[in-house]
């Protein structure tokens, strides 16, 4: 193994369980460990299963989650300078930040053409589990081109190499391709449209009538109280003790609507609405016509692609070494049991003796958490509901000499929650003695 770093590796147990795992254990850091396999792994034929475990354990915003499967060293990268530029014939897992959510799958392939390599990215990816859980990610090649990804062994996705509809770019490039010398000839004409040229502005087309003229037809509504105003000062309202004229200034009442304006049809002065000038038309421009020039949108022309090549299956490049290489805003990242396997079935038995039952405790345990979290707001929820009934018990008018205290007591008790009890006791207690006293007398006050 070699390490690169700004985060610091650990060797670390996951939460809940006995079973060890590789942690980035710092937020905010770059990460990168690599291991060179025993031999490559060809790629070229039958079946390679490529599988991993993660367990995002304080959850990811932004940051990767996946794996590298490196190109043999040969091809221009070395372990104690292993980075983002080392090259990998697959990438592979996880990636979540701001917009992106997927589970990525990109193959790095050469074009025999050019020597040029490209990365061809899968389409619509499945999206990251968003829980807390161990989860394992399968990417299963298969000697048909066909490749399908596994999220806890249930397929999610599933694309042929050689199609564009499952790789961006296509790893097939297209036979032809526009010519980048040829261009637009001077006199060519887009538009299919014109203004007629022979159209003259009519005579009695006025552009300066306005839109909306006054409708000298209507009349005042029946009833329109003309000298009420829309608002009036509140009868109800009173000048506050403290209020100073010399330092606050005149006081004036504050404003409400005018309650004899709400039967009748309008207050105040009645002026005349507007309507829509018949009149208006607008400025004037000249109708369009067909362009007896137009030659359509002009395209280069298409010339053999330099870079096109045909082929039945995809060249790989053999997996000479896995690679971590991930920068992330969390801490609690857990990888686990990496494998590269030739046949399915054994990644479908790891799954089931190594990751099934890790994922069936956390499971378990998050049930229990979210239940011990729903029976807590139950609680919180009836205490919010016993303090509201307090507080209108408070409100009871026979209970307007000790209101203060009651409040009081009520407040102590939203601030210490688990005193709810003998709180509602202690209001009940003053409630029934005051309701007591009232119906059989008493000397003590």
């Amino acid at each position: 193994f070699f390490c690169w770093v700004s985060g610091v590796w650990k060797h670390s147990k996951s939460e809940g369980h006995d079973d060890f795992g590789l942690l980035v254990s710092e937020p905010a850091r770059k990460y990168a460990i690599v291991k060179e396999l025993d031999a490559p792994v060809n790629l070229k034929e039958g079946t390679v299963v490529l599988q991993f475990e993660t367990r995002l354990q304080n959850g990811l915003e932004c940051g990767g989650a996946y794996i590298k499967y490196l190109q043999p060293q040969e091809s221009g990268w070395k372990p104690k300078g292993f980075d983002n530029e080392s090259p990998y014939s697959i990438m592979f897992g996880p990636d979540k930040c701001g917009a992106t959510n997927k589970v990525h799958f990109i193959f790095r392939h050469k074009n025999p053409n050019t020597g040029k390599y490209v990365e061809h990215h899968l389409k619509f990816p499945p999206s990251v589990p968003s829980d807390k859980l161990s989860h394992v990610y399968t990417a299963i090649l298969k000697d048909d081109n066909e490749v399908r990804i596994l999220i806890d062994g249930e397929e999610k996705k599933k694309g042929n190499f050689l199609s564009s509809e499952d790789f961006e770019p296509s790893l097939i490039p297209s036979k032809t391709i526009p010519d980048p010398d040829d261009k637009k000839p001077e006199d060519w004409d887009e538009r299919a449209k014109i203004p007629d040229p022979e159209a003259v502005k009519p005579e009695d087309w006025d552009e300066d009538a306005p839109l909306e003229i006054i409708d000298e037809e209507a009349e005042k509504p029946e009833g329109w109280l003309d000298d009420e105003p829309e608002e009036i000062d509140d009868p109800e309202a009173t000048k506050p003790e403290d209020w100073d004229d010399e330092e606050d200034g005149l006081w004036e009442a504050p404003k409400i609507e005018n309650p004899k304006c709400e039967s009748a049809p309008g207050c105040g002065e009645w002026k005349r609405p507007t309507k829509r000038n018949p009149a208006y038309k607008g400025k004037w421009s000249a109708p369009y016509i067909d362009n007896p020039a137009y030659k359509g949108i002009w395209k280069p022309q298409e010339i053999p692609n330099p870079e096109y090549f045909e082929l039945e299956k995809p060249d790989f490049e053999p997996i000479a070494a896995i690679g971590i290489e991930i920068w992330t805003m969390q801490d609690g990242i857990l990888f686990d049991n990496v494998l590269i396997a030739k046949d399915d079935k054994i990644a479908e038995s790891y799954r089931e003796t190594t990751w099934k039952p890790k994922f069936n405790i956390e499971k378990e345990k998050q049930k229990a958490e979210e239940e011990a979290a729903a029976e807590s707001d139950g609680i919180a929820g009836y205490q919010k509901k016993a303090f509201d009934l307090l507080y209108k018990i408070a409100d009871i008018p026979f209970l307007s000499g000790q209101k203060d205290k009651i409040i009081e007591i009520i407040e102590k008790g939203e601030k210490q929650p688990n005193l709810t009890i003998g709180i509602i006791a202690s209001v009940v207690i003053v409630f029934l003695t005051i309701l007591f006293r009232l119906i059989f007398g008493g000397k003590k006050p």
